[in-house]
């Protein structure tokens, strides 16, 4: 029987249209998903949304529909996203479902009759859009210390939970389990807000009347808290027999601005409850864009879709969990991503895919042979291979290695590491050297080592990259379920089956040129706003803009020097040439422009030969947007002169150096 791993996301309130901090936690649970399932577990991921409270009464009144009618509609937007972003969850709840309902009444009959919930009077400062209460000391200037908005004063009658009496038993508890909370700043935290004592606090409202109502006490609705944070159990099948096979939960994945939730108010519930705790809360840092907390009013909150859309989903998951360790503050840079893109997919594992498909076809028409032998060349990118279980099992199943929680990163690094090893042999071997030569028997073993580095760096990449690692398999004409395999076995070198033939090769990461990027990145600040739409009541306001008006303009033949300072033309030289197969007129080039080699594709097959372009200055347009000519990807355009062919190549005066800007 495979073991059970329950993971979960927070359910997010359809108060907000899905941005990159909600895309951040549930790519992160789909991404540890997928690992545990390719290592056998029997894996349930959750997700969802949290639909009931003031918020929406007041937004869906506002609207002249019921709240459940926008409780559907914002729902479903935060579906589609997870589809675009290649979420594959196996349950999204939503707490206005019937199951829900269930499940909080019990919880609650549960509380009670452990004693722990009492008739009492609150008054106290009540943050609406927070949905929280806070004492005096907690204020900020006045205002929530969350969001920083007025708060207001509230006194009602209300019945209230004994959260004091549990103080000292969450402590002992996070005391025996080190890795119960991560990182250790968390916990730190959790342990100071604990130890500063705990109020009892107020689980029902009596003013907001969308809500799960209290079956014992007319007009009192279930505070928003208490009624989502069972959404967890909810999901397990509780109170129904046989929800212990799934409950306890394994991890939940969650935001730092809701640890306090998850971590002191969750675990003490299911104390009074009676039920066991979830085995660990992972706590993620915050998005920060150029160094400032992102927020609606300055219009620069990330729309992951819009992203997506332009550098592709898994590019997106890629540098999402690559770029800072799990559990820090990081900064989003749309600069930083395409660097990313460029240096690390489109020059790393997209360039590997891409050369050695076509040395495959070029050399051993299209068949991938098997190797001629034992390569000491590659002892250490096998070694590097074969270590990547290891690393899989320290970052993602040892929460508490350093006390760190999650380490996503590691991964990524030690496949990245796989991967510019592979593209290292490849260079250093030389396999246009070794058919020159005739050397067969060597040839073959490079081509082999180079497609079995590929099968393993999908093999690995397949929980953070699901549909790129797709593509690699489909190009290595392989057919993988990654759900039944041999984990660890499957980074032995030589898993490969020799004698398949390859798919002509489609190019897997484009480049992306950086001053070409979408008007719009952001979600526009009305669509975060649950406002009035008088033109259409009930309709959200649209999640994102991806273009922007034309600017004015005029055709005079005339090239303003703002059109041509858009054009980066530099200085190149020629590092190696060979001829595009089935065309006499193509020349595939690999040009070092200074910063990287860039692979270009040439019309100069009739004028020069191969041999007489290696170490050529040339002079190329690298802000191209990349083209495929014959199957084969060019990341830019020599420049040249010619009427219906090629008569000469640019070039500067005297020799310059490589990369160097020509204006």
């Amino acid at each position: 029987m495979r073991p059970s791993c329950f993971i979960t996301t927070p359910i997010y309130y359809v108060n907000d249209v899905p941005h990159i901090g909600h895309a951040y936690t549930t790519i992160a649970a789909d991404t540890l998903a997928r690992y545990k399932r390719m290592t056998g577990h029997d894996v349930l991921l959750l997700t969802g949304t949290d639909e009931h409270g003031q918020k929406i009464q007041k937004a869906a009144e506002a609207r002249g529909i019921t709240p459940l009618q926008l409780a559907d509609r914002l729902s479903e937007g935060f579906r589609e996203v997870w589809k675009t972003l290649g979420i594959a969850h196996d349950d999204f709840i939503r707490t206005t479902e019937e199951r829900h309902r269930t499940a909080v009444y019990a919880v609650y009959e549960r509380m009670r009759a452990a004693g722990d919930v009492f008739l009492g009077e609150y008054e106290g400062s009540y943050c609406v859009p927070c949905e929280s209460f806070w004492t005096g000391l907690q204020l900020v200037n006045g205002n929530c210390p969350d969001c920083g908005r007025a708060v207001e004063t509230v006194t009602e009658s209300s019945w209230f939970f004994r959260l004091s009496a549990y103080g000292d038993r969450l402590l002992a508890h996070i005391e025996a389990h080190p890795d119960f909370i991560s990182p250790p700043s968390r916990r730190n935290e959790v342990v100071q807000f604990i130890r500063m004592g705990l109020r009892d606090l107020s689980i029902s409202r009596t003013g907001v009347k969308w809500g799960i109502p209290l079956p014992d006490a007319p007009g009192h609705t279930i505070y928003v808290w208490l009624d989502a944070l069972v959404n967890y159990l909810t999901a397990s099948g509780f109170p129904n027999p046989g929800y212990e096979k799934r409950w306890p939960a394994q991890t939940h994945i969650i935001g730092k601005d809701i640890l306090r939730f998850h971590a002191v108010y969750w675990p003490a519930f299911l104390m009074s409850a009676g039920l066991p705790l979830p085995e660990r809360i992972v706590s993620h840092g915050w998005w920060t864009i150029q160094g400032e907390k992102m927020s609606k009013s300055k219009g620069n909150v990330i729309d992951p879709v819009a992203v997506a859309e332009h550098f592709g989903t898994d590019a997106l998951r890629y540098f999402l969990l690559r770029e800072v360790p799990f559990g820090n503050d990081g900064d989003f840079s749309v600069t930083r991503l395409t660097e990313c893109y460029n240096a690390e997919l489109a020059n790393g594992i997209g360039n590997l895919l891409s050369r050695t498909v076509s040395m495959v076809h070029k050399y051993r028409g299209g068949t991938v042979p098997a190797t001629g032998g034992d390569d000491p060349a590659a002892v250490e990118m096998a070694q590097g291979a074969a270590g990547l279980p290891v690393v899989f099992l320290r970052a993602l199943d040892d929460p508490g290695r350093s006390g760190r929680g999650l380490l996503f990163d590691e991964p990524l690094q030690a496949i990245r590491a796989l991967v510019w090893a592979a593209n290292t042999y490849i260079h250093d071997a030389a396999p246009w050297d070794l058919h020159k030569q005739g050397n067969d028997a060597r040839l073959d073993t490079v081509l082999y080592n180079a497609v079995e580095s590929l099968r393993i760096a999908a093999t690995f990449l397949y929980p953070f990259m699901p549909e790129s690692a797709g593509r690699i398999w489909h190009a290595l004409g392989l057919r993988v379920d990654p759900h039944h395999m041999d984990f660890a076995g499957a980074a032995r070198w030589g898993g490969y089956p020799p004698g398949t033939t390859l798919p002509p090769v489609v190019p897997l990461f484009p480049r992306k040129d950086p001053e070409s990027l979408p008007a719009r990145l952001t979600i526009a600040a009305p669509a975060q706003e649950l406002s009035v739409d008088k033109n259409e009541p009930g309709t959200p306001a649209p999640q994102s803009s991806h273009g922007a008006p034309a600017s004015p303009a005029t055709d005079d033949g005339f090239a303003s020097i703002a059109d041509f300072s858009r054009l980066r033309i530099q200085a190149g030289v020629v590092k190696e040439a060979e001829r595009v197969r089935k065309s006499e007129k193509l020349l595939k080039l690999q040009v070092d422009i200074g910063t990287e080699v860039r692979q270009i594709v040439a019309g100069i097959g009739r004028k020069f030969t191969p041999e007489e372009m290696v170490g050529r200055q040339v002079v190329v347009l690298t802000n191209l947007r990349p083209a495929v000519l014959m199957g084969v990807e060019s990341q830019g355009m020599l420049l040249a002169a010619g009427a219906d062919e090629v008569e000469a190549l640019l070039t500067t005066s005297a020799p310059v150096t490589t990369g160097a800007r020509i204006r």
